[in-house]
């Protein structure tokens, strides 16, 4: 099973840029999809984007502010973030799977999920 290990989180102002790192413990993972959720407390964790060979899907909340890339050659997939808003707050986490479905439902083991890394949106 390929871990996945979140970075680059941090504290910006509103309208400032951010990139996530998200790292892969194997090269089997250029073979997965990987996805982007973000949780806020007291809310369940969300997707909000993914990314599957070329395939790159946001949800409306992201899109146009929010890019996705992979670079296999060094097991990591980038998320950045731009014109942040305070609504982006939140612990945002990566995972990923050779299946599409599972990474559109989230439903992986709660063992299988990493630290998250904390933004925060905020003059």
């Amino acid at each position: 099973q390929v871990r996945f290990v979140e970075s680059g989180g941090g504290l910006v102002p509103p309208g400032g840029s951010l990139r996530l790192s998200c790292a892969a413990s194997d090269s089997a993972f250029r073979s997965y999809t990987v996805g982007w959720y973000r949780q806020t407390p007291g809310k369940q964790r969300t997707l909000f984007a993914y990314i599957s060979g070329d395939n790159v899907v946001y949800g409306s909340a992201v899109k146009g502010r929010f890019t996705i890339s992979r670079d296999n050659a060094k097991n990591t997939v980038y998320l950045q973030m731009n014109t942040l808003k305070p609504e982006d707050t939140a612990v945002y986490y990566c995972n990923g799977d050779p299946n599409p479905n599972r990474i559109i439902t989230g439903d992986f083991p709660n063992d299988t999920w990493g630290q998250g890394t904390q933004v925060t949106v905020s003059s």
